[in-house]
């Protein structure tokens, strides 16, 4: 199941991408790209997420390609609770 989540942000997109892939990476994930795309896996119980990101002006735009066991919206919700 692939979905996508749009979030606006405040800063720029450099410090998102920084917080982001933090974040990742503390959750044994891996990022890979810059301030303005990419690509990321972060594991999830047995399985894990998948997905794509952009980011431009003041909107992050992830693309999940695959949600493991926890839903689009849940991880829609996710993002919209942590990114300002």
């Amino acid at each position: 199941m692939s979905c996508t989540c749009n979030q606006n942000f405040t800063g720029s997109a450099s410090d998102l991408y920084n917080e982001i892939a933090t974040q990742i990476q503390q959750n044994n994930g891996t990022i890979t790209g810059d301030a303005s795309s990419g690509s990321f896996t972060v594991p999830v119980l047995f399985s894990h997420i998948e997905g794509t990101y952009t980011i431009a002006g003041q909107q992050l735009s992830v693309q999940i390609t695959k949600t493991g066991p926890v839903g689009c919206n849940a991880i829609c919700n996710y993002l919209k609770s942590h990114i300002h």
